[in-house]
Parts: C-alpha cells; sequence; structure tokens
C-alpha cells in the first residue's frame, strides 16, 4: 500500500480534532502507514468457509433456567430496616418536600 502523505494524516487530525505538531505530523505519517499495511494484510487472508462469528465460543444459552422460588418474608425484611410505614421502606427524601 502506498504510503500516507502529510496532508492525508493533518486531514485525519483535524477530522479527529487533534492539534498536532509538525513533528507529530510527521511521526504519525509512518505510523499510520504501518497500521494501514496491516489492515491490508488482513483483508488479504482467505475466510471462505469460516462461518461468521459474534463470540470465541459457542454459547447457547448463558442464563438460568427462570424457575419460582420461595423469597425472603415481607415482614422479616421490614423488621430489619431502620424505619418503615405502612408495610414499606422509609428512606430520606432527595427531590424536595413536593409530590
Amino acid at each position: 500500500m502506498a504510503e500516507l502523505g502529510i496532508d492525508e494524516v493533518r486531514k485525519v487530525a483535524r477530522l479527529a480534532r487533534l492539534e498536532l505538531s509538525a513533528e507529530e505530523l510527521a511521526d504519525l505519517v509512518g505510523e499510520l502507514s504501518a497500521l494501514l499495511d496491516h489492515v491490508d494484510a488482513i483483508r488479504q487472508i482467505d475466510l471462505s468457509g469460516v462461518p461468521p462469528t459474534a463470540h470465541a465460543l459457542p454459547l447457547v444459552n448463558v442464563l438460568r433456567e427462570d424457575v419460582p422460588r420461595s423469597c425472603l418474608d415481607r415482614d422479616e425484611v421490614l423488621a430489619a430496616a431502620p424505619e418503615t410505614e405502612e408495610g414499606r421502606f422509609v428512606v430520606p427524601s432527595i427531590l424536595g418536600d413536593e409530590p
């Protein structure tokens, strides 16, 4: 692949809203060209016969089965709370007194 020019690197830097010095721009010409060479090498890999994948492992269902089971007793939980009112937890107001 052809090496990028300073103008292309300057344009990419502008699009990325980066303020780069002349020295940084000159350094990035080589670095971005090498990066694009790697991308080009990856593009040339023959992937025919390789199925597309979204995950490295063949996962079917990672969630446990949704099975009803007994839960905590409401009165027991409320008894452990510092303050309750009408069967609910009382918490400090964070929005003020208005409804």
